[in-house]
């Protein structure tokens, strides 16, 4: 009985061994081997023997990409506005023994480092540059932090600027801006049509004025000629003058029975004689 007991036991010991020395490790995973408590190797994945007993798996650590979110923090630009930013990292672990060992928490590290380079980078650009500079501020971010985390073992692979917005209180004063910008706009094209309409205006009065006057000065030269022609026709001075007058009073008092506010038209019954009449006041 005694040797039954005996022999489970070694038994029992030698499948514990065995379980302590074959490692299978994952696809995409790396293990960090210690022997007696310093760093001795890294396992790949598949199947790997260590020395049971003297060997441990002191860390595990993944070779996939790894995302790392950067929170939002509060950046100050170069011209004194506060502006919201956040980004996210991808990073690749290249060697598990330099991360484990290089730092004490890279994930912890990494989200720092890019949180400082990236108040860093932004402080020294305008506003409107940081708003609209995002692929420079992630290049610029990507040269500050590589070199740093290289030493731990990783490699950056890129970051990305997710969010950087003005704070509250600087969105609505570039709102209120915008606003007032909008306005000023309005009202010089308001004022500019309003000028352009009184320059037109103007035009067409003097143009009208102009044509007015070259009616005028026709029609003076078209009497003139026909005055000419009917004192030739009858070979007597004071006909044309009497024949103009008359047709300038005809005219008058033609307008004068057309006004609304006319009540008695009185026409002479011989109106040479009153032409004749007026053409003597005239010389005397």
């Amino acid at each position: 009985m005694e040797g039954i007991i005996v022999f489970v036991a070694i038994l029992l010991l030698v499948l514990i061994t065995l379980l302590k020395g074959i490692k299978l490790v994952p696809q995409g995973s790396k293990w960090v081997v210690q022997r007696l408590g310093k760093y001795h190797k890294s396992l790949s994945p598949g199947l790997n023997l260590i020395v049971p007993y003297i060997d441990t798996v002191a860390f595990k650590a993944t070779t996939k990409d790894i995302v790392l979110d950067i929170p939002s923090q509060e950046v100050i630009t170069l011209d004194n506005v506060v502006i919201i930013a956040n980004a996210v990292a991808y990073i690749n672990i290249i060697s598990p023994e330099k991360a484990v060992y290089g730092v004490e928490d890279y994930q912890l590290a990494i989200r720092t480092l890019v949180q400082t380079s990236l108040r860093s980078i932004v402080g020294e650009m305008a506003l409107d540059d940081a708003l609209s500079s995002r692929d420079q501020i992630k290049a610029k971010l990507k040269d500050s932090i590589s070199d740093d985390i290289a030493d731990w073992g990783i490699t950056l692979k890129t970051v990305e600027i997710q969010d950087i917005n003005p704070s509250g209180t600087m969105q609505q004063a570039m709102e209120e801006q915008a606003a007032a910008e909008r306005q000023r706009r309005a009202t010089v094209t308001r004022a500019d049509g309003e000028k352009t309409a009184a320059i037109l205006e103007a035009d067409g009065r003097l143009e009208a004025s102009r044509r007015d006057a070259e009616a005028q000065v026709v029609l003076a030269e078209a009497t003139k000629v026909a005055l000419g022609k009917v004192s030739e026709a009858i070979q007597d001075k004071e006909l044309p003058a009497m024949y103009l007058l008359g047709e300038q009073y005809i005219n008058a008092i033609k307008d004068m029975s057309s006004s609304s506010n006319a009540k008695l038209v009185v026409i002479p019954a011989d109106i040479p004689a009153a032409v004749r009449g007026i053409m003597n006041n005239q010389k005397s």
